[in-house]
């Protein structure tokens, strides 16, 4: 059987917060906003009383999905994108100059747009949470 990406999920404190950060800086479209809960979602994640809110929003060929858990974990931290086990969102642009321009200014960048020795250019910013958004120009 042959697996297809479905959707790419990132745990956020503020729900809201994040779909404005996802949808009018980095520009992905909202297609949905549900909520899910009981036995068998707590059993599914493996936390008893678990609860969520979701919104996806539309990535071209996948989603990226946000949930906001309750209840929530008060040590759990983001992690840097260079240790074993991080996680960050890869995301394309045609023009990533343009796009490194239109952000707002409020964004958070780890650098100017570069150029890797790959050719492939690349920009890394944050979310609102401190997760890694990669935007690349190949």
């Amino acid at each position: 059987m042959a697996l297809s990406a479905n959707h790419y999920g990132i745990t956020v404190s503020d729900l809201d917060r994040a779909v404005e950060f996802y949808r009018d800086a980095v520009g992905l479209d909202e297609v949905d906003r549900f909520s899910v809960s009981g036995e068998a979602f707590a059993t599914g994640v493996g936390v008893d009383g678990a609860s969520g809110d979701f919104v996806h929003l539309d990535a071209g060929e996948t989603r990226v999905e946000l949930v906001e858990y309750g209840p929530t974990d008060e040590n759990a931290t983001a992690e840097n994108v260079t240790q074993a086990g991080a996680k960050h969102l890869g995301l394309s642009v045609s023009d990533l100059d343009s796009f490194y321009d239109e952000l707002p200014d409020h964004i958070d960048t780890v650098s100017e747009p570069q150029t890797t020795e790959s050719g492939t250019r690349i920009l890394f910013l944050r979310d609102p949470e401190g997760n890694m958004v990669e935007v690349l120009e190949a």
